[in-house]
């Protein structure tokens, strides 16, 4: 049985088709604007990343298409699930990913959305994609992997 992350995180929701679809290069924490509902929602784990990107606006990074369901028993104060979403960085942070996001092939990519210390994080991923032939190479070395550790076993 795995032990918990000891650096206080709890991962509520993980994007699992970001590291297949993409070469990771660099990643960064950073924190969300949310309202009060949206919080209560991600500690009920009803978010998805699945379809979420990171792109910067005017000076500022926003995540778009991450969808957290709205909290039933706030239904006055909802918001739209698919708005997007304000994720704080310090301003070095974000004039390093203006640089790298205008170059040919790179995208922000949510990794992991989790709770440290009370404060909803995520972690963001500088990216690059996948070409068809590179998805293949790395499903045949897992399976290499694979066969690898079958035969130590045995």
């Amino acid at each position: 049985m795995p032990k918990p992350p000891t650096d206080g995180r709890k991962v509520v929701a993980r994007n699992k088709k970001a590291l297949h679809e993409y070469h990771i290069v660099e990643t960064l924490e950073a924190g969300i604007a949310l309202s009060g509902p949206e919080v209560k929602s991600i500690r009920a784990g009803k978010i998805s990343l699945a379809e979420a990107f990171g792109r910067l606006d005017r000076g500022e990074v926003w995540i778009h298409d991450m969808h957290i369901s709205p909290y039933d028993p706030a239904s006055i104060w909802n918001t739209d699930p698919l708005r997007p979403r304000k994720l704080l960085l310090h301003r070095k942070e974000i004039r390093k990913l203006i640089g790298s996001v205008q170059e040919k092939g790179y995208t922000l990519v949510p990794l992991d959305l989790y709770l440290r210390d009370g404060l909803v994080k995520v972690t963001l991923a500088l990216a690059r994609g996948k070409k068809l032939y590179d998805k293949r190479q790395a499903e045949k070395e897992r399976d290499a992997r694979r066969e690898m550790e079958r035969a130590g076993r045995g």
